[in-house]
C-alpha cells in the first residue's frame, strides 16, 4: 500500500503541474510537437488546385471522375521521459532537489502529453537502467510515473547516458519525442556521447532538459570548505577564500557547459536549461515559443 505522504506529494505535485499546463501551456505542446506521420482519411473528387499527386487513379478510373486521396496529420505519438536518478541529482542549494525539480518536469510534460491524446513512458537511470514503464495513455499511468520519479530508490549512484539512450533504442518501436532530464554529470561527456546522442536524436526527437544549480559554476567566499563528489564519494578540500581557486572554479565550470552546450548543437538537438534558483515554467515556455517559430 502506498503511504498516506507520498500520495499527499503526488497529489500536491498533479495539482500544481496540472494548472501549469492549462494556464501556461495550454496549445503550446500540440503546435510545438507535430505528428510524426501522415494517415488516409478519404477519397473525394478531384477540385481544381488539388495536387494531382494525390489523384487516386483506381478510383478515377472506376467513376470515371478524377478523385484524389485526402490525408490527416496522425496526431498520437509516443513520448518517452529519460530521467537521470543518480546521486549528482540529489543536490541543490536552492529551493528544491534536482531530483524534485526532475519531477516536476516530468509530470508538466506527462500532464501535456495525455491532453494530446499522446502516450506516455518512462525510464529511469544512473549507471544502469533502473526503471521501465512502458508507454500508455491515462492520469492514472501519468500519476504512477509521477510517484516513480520522486520516490524511486535507485540501486546506482553514477551516470551512464549512454546506456539509457541504448535501452531507448530497444523498448521503441516507432519514433518518439525523448526528453532525457539529466544534470549531465558525466565524465568526458563529449568524446563518450556525440555518436550516441546523434543516433538516437536521428531515430527520435531527443530533447535534453539540462539540471543545475548555481555552486555549480560559482564558489562562495567561505574559507576552507569540504567537499564530496556524490557519485564516487571522494572527498577533498577547497579554500574558497582565495580568488584564483574560485575563479578556476567559474572557468571550469563555464567550460564544462559551454562544451554540453556546443556537443549538444553538434548533433541537432534540442536543449533547456533549467536552475534550482529559478521558476522552471518560464525555461519551458522559451523553449517552446522558440520552438514554435523555428518550425512556422
Amino acid at each position: 500500500m502506498i503511504p498516506k505522504e507520498i500520495l499527499k506529494n503526488v497529489r500536491h505535485i498533479e495539482i500544481r503541474t496540472s494548472r501549469l499546463v492549462t494556464n501556461v501551456f495550454a496549445g503550446a505542446y500540440h503546435s510545438v510537437f507535430k505528428g510524426l506521420g501522415m494517415e488516409f482519411d478519404e477519397v473525394r473528387e478531384y477540385q481544381p488546385g488539388d495536387d494531382i499527386r494525390t489523384i487516386d487513379w483506381n478510383v478515377t478510373a472506376r467513376t470515371g471522375k478524377p478523385h484524389i486521396k485526402k490525408f490527416v496529420e496522425e496526431r498520437e505519438m509516443t513520448v518517452m521521459l529519460l530521467v537521470d536518478a543518480s546521486k549528482s541529482c540529489q543536490f541543490a542549494t536552492v529551493n528544491e532537489l534536482k531530483s524534485k525539480l526532475a519531477a516536476e518536469i516530468a509530470a508538466v510534460l506527462a500532464f501535456s502529453a495525455i491532453r494530446n491524446n499522446d502516450k506516455i513512458g518512462l525510464i529511469i537511470f544512473t549507471d544502469g537502467i533502473e526503471k521501465f514503464i512502458p508507454p500508455r495513455k491515462g492520469i492514472r499511468h501519468v500519476l504512477r510515473v509521477i510517484r516513480e520519479v520522486l520516490y524511486y530508490q535507485p540501486k546506482g549512484q553514477k551516470t551512464d547516458i549512454r546506456e539509457a539512450l541504448e535501452y531507448l533504442s530497444r523498448v521503441t518501436t516507432r519514433k518518439s519525442v525523448s526528453f532525457l532530464i539529466s544534470d549531465f554529470f558525466e565524465s568526458d561527456i563529449v568524446a563518450r556521447l556525440k555518436k550516441d546522442l546523434a543516433i538516437a536524436n536521428k531515430r527520435h526527437d531527443l530533447i535534453a532538459v539540462t539540471l543545475n544549480d548555481p555552486r555549480e559554476s560559482e564558489l562562495p567566499d567561505c574559507g576552507i570548505i569540504d567537499l564530496e563528489d556524490a557519485e564516487t564519494g571522494e572527498m577533498f578540500s577547497v579554500d574558497s577564500g582565495n580568488f584564483g581557486v574560485r575563479e578556476e572554479y567559474r572557468k571550469s565550470s563555464k567550460e564544462r557547459v559551454l562544451k554540453r552546450e556546443e556537443l549538444f548543437r553538434s548533433v541537432g538537438m534540442d536543449f533547456i536549461n533549467i536552475s534550482t534558483d529559478r521558476p522552471y515554467a518560464n525555461d519551458l515556455a522559451k523553449f517552446f515559443i522558440k520552438r514554435r517559430k523555428r518550425i512556422r
